[in-house]
């Protein structure tokens, strides 16, 4: 049974909790995407990431705090009335997500 609802139908609260599980879990794909290029030998890109994880006792933890942090700062902005925030950095990480899994895929094809 297929059901469909309408988003603008849905009260503000429950779209922006939705909106916070997809920024969740992209952060969460972008965290394992990125263990997958440092596996293979493929550097950190950001380079404010890259320096945290030099820094943090392990780099995996300190990968690991960048993403807590950006779900927190995801969080402040959606306490705040910020949605439209949200929903830009779901769009941004959804477009990093994708790159990166063309690029792994990409890489593995060659070899």
């Amino acid at each position: 049974m297929k059901v469909s609802y309408d988003q603008a139908a849905m009260p503000e609260s429950l779209s922006l909790n939705q909106t916070l599980w997809n920024f969740s879990f992209l952060q969460l794909l972008d965290f394992l995407t990125t263990v997958a290029f440092l596996v293979n030998g493929v550097a950190e890109a950001n380079p404010l990431v890259r320096a945290i994880m030099v820094y943090a006792p392990n780099p995996l933890l300190g990968l690991a705090l960048v993403k807590i942090a950006a779900v927190a700062l995801a969080l402040v902005c959606w306490r705040a009335g910020r949605s439209q925030v949200v929903d830009r950095m779901n769009l941004f990480f959804a477009l990093v997500v994708t790159w990166n899994l063309t690029a792994l895929i990409m890489a593995t094809s060659q070899n």
